[in-house]
C-alpha cells in the first residue's frame, strides 16, 4: 500500500512538473499591434506554406493578393496587399493627383473590410525625388483609410548619393518623414557578410533612424537577412540571434526577413523555404529567434527606449558607456545595451552579445539599488539573474529589470 502511494505521488508529482513546463514553453504571439514580425516576400496561393509562416513566428505573412486574404486570416495572419496599379514607382509615383486618389479609392473599396489586410504595399527604396509624389501617395491613403498602413521602405545608409538623390543618409531619412509624414519609419541594412565580419556602417544606421523615428515620436522597423546571397554570410542562429536583439537593444516596433521563400536567381540560397519549396535548417533558426521575441515581447513592449550605448568597443557614431543612464559596471564581453524604462519608471537593460563567435558570462551592474531579474527568453518569465542566466551565446541577448529588494 506504501509503495502504491508512493507511486502514485511519484507519478503525480511529475505530471505536475510536466504540466508547469507546458505551461512555460506555451506560444502566444505578439499581436500586430504588439510588435510586427514580416518575412519579405509575396505569399504563395498555397494553404500549407501559409501555415507555415504561421508556425515560423509571424505575424504577418508578407505581400498579398485580395485572393490570398482569406486564407491568411484562417491561418491567424495579417498582410500588407499588394496590387500594381497602387505600386508607386517609376511613372506611377507622380501621377496626377485625381489619379492617385483613384487607384486608391478602388484599392480600399476592395480589401479595407478585411480582417486579414495590415496595410497597402506602396514602394520600397525610393529615392528623395520621388518623395512629393509619394507623399501625395501616402495622403490619399491616409484619407481612405486612415487605420491601415500605407508601406514604404527605406535604403540603407550604403545606398550612394546618386540612389538617395541626396548628399547624406541623415539629409535622406529626414527629408522623408518631414516630406511624406509617415505613420512608422521602414528600413533595410544587410550587414552580416561571408567569412563572419560585421558591416561597419549596420550599428550607424540603427543609431539614425532610432534618433529621426524618436525625434518624430514614430516607431521603425528593421529589415534583415535571412539567406545569403553576392557576399553576405550563409544563414546561422548567431547571426539571427545578433539581427534580432540588435535591433530591439534600438527600441524597434517591428522586424523583417529578406527574404523567407529562396529567390530563383544567381548564388541566392538557404532561405527558410528552398527554391523547391521545402523547409531548410535555416527556418528552424528564424522560428527559434521569432519564438524568443513572442517570449520576451510581453515585457518588452511595455518599455520605453530611453538611450543605447556600446561597451568597451563604441562603433563609430555611437555612445559609449559614460552615457549610460542606469548601468555603473559592465564586463565579460563586447556590448550593445539597450536601457529602457518601464510604465513605473524601473529601468531595464537589454545586453547584447555583439560577438558572432564566442559566447560569454557577464556581468553588470545598476546604479541604483536592488535586485536584477531577467525576462527568460524561453519561458518569458520574470525571474533572479542568478547562475547559468548570467551566460550568453554569441549575438544573444538578455533583457535586465532593477526591481525592489525583497
Amino acid at each position: 500500500m506504501k509503495k502504491s502511494l508512493f507511486l502514485f505521488l511519484t507519478l503525480s508529482l511529475l505530471l505536475f512538473c510536466s504540466l508547469s513546463l507546458h505551461a512555460d514553453k506555451e506560444m502566444t504571439f505578439l499581436s500586430t499591434d504588439e510588435f510586427i514580425i514580416i518575412p519579405w516576400g509575396h505569399v504563395p496561393d498555397d494553404v500549407e506554406a501559409i501555415q507555415a509562416i504561421r508556425d515560423c513566428g509571424f505575424n504577418i505573412a508578407g505581400l498579398s493578393s485580395a485572393e490570398n486574404l482569406d486564407k491568411l486570416h484562417a491561418a491567424g495572419l495579417k498582410a500588407l496587399y499588394f496590387d500594381s496599379r497602387i505600386h508607386a514607382r517609376g511613372d506611377q509615383v507622380n501621377l496626377a493627383p485625381g489619379e492617385i486618389r483613384e487607384r486608391v479609392e478602388e484599392a480600399v473599396a476592395k480589401v479595407s473590410e478585411h480582417p486579414a489586410l495590415y496595410g497597402y504595399y506602396v514602394c520600397d527604396e525610393p529615392g528623395a525625388d520621388d518623395y512629393p509624389g509619394l507623399a501625395r501617395w501616402h495622403e490619399a491613403f491616409q484619407k481612405a483609410d486612415p487605420d491601415k498602413l500605407a508601406y514604404i521602405n527605406l535604403f540603407p545608409n550604403y545606398a550612394s548619393p546618386q540612389q538617395m538623390n541626396v548628399p547624406t543618409y541623415e539629409e535622406y531619412v529626414e527629408s522623408y518623414i518631414t516630406t511624406v509624414a509617415p505613420t512608422i519609419v521602414s528600413y533595410d541594412h544587410y550587414a552580416l557578410m561571408e567569412g563572419g565580419t560585421l558591416r561597419d556602417s549596420y550599428f550607424n544606421n540603427l543609431e539614425v533612424i532610432r534618433a529621426a523615428s524618436q525625434r518624430h515620436e514614430l516607431p521603425f522597423w528593421n529589415i534583415v537577412l535571412s539567406n545569403a546571397h553576392f557576399t553576405y554570410a550563409e544563414p546561422s542562429p548567431a547571426g539571427f540571434r545578433f539581427q534580432l536583439y540588435t535591433t530591439l537593444a534600438y527600441g524597434a516596433k517591428g522586424i523583417c526577413y529578406f527574404t523567407y521563400f529562396t529567390p530563383e536567381v544567381g548564388n541566392y540560397r538557404l532561405g527558410p523555404i528552398d527554391r523547391y519549396g521545402n523547409k531548410t535548417a535555416t527556418w528552424d533558426m528564424l522560428r527559434d529567434v521569432n519564438f524568443q521575441l513572442h517570449k520576451i515581447g510581453p515585457v518588452y513592449i511595455t518599455l520605453e527606449n530611453k538611450n543605447v550605448f556600446h561597451y568597451p568597443e563604441v562603433p563609430e557614431s555611437c555612445s559609449a558607456m559614460d552615457t549610460s543612464l542606469y548601468i555603473s559596471a559592465l564586463s565579460g564581453g563586447d556590448f550593445v545595451v539597450g536601457e529602457f524604462e518601464d510604465p513605473e519608471g524601473r529601468p531595464f537593460a537589454l545586453v547584447v552579445n555583439k560577438s558572432l563567435h564566442q559566447s560569454c558570462s557577464f556581468h553588470v551592474e545598476f546604479k541604483s539599488p536592488g535586485t536584477v531579474h531577467c525576462v527568460n527568453a524561453s519561458t518569458g518569465r520574470v525571474h533572479p539573474w542568478v547562475g547559468e542566466h548570467k551566460w550568453l551565446a554569441p549575438g544573444q541577448g538578455m533583457l535586465l529589470g532593477l526591481f525592489e529588494s525583497e
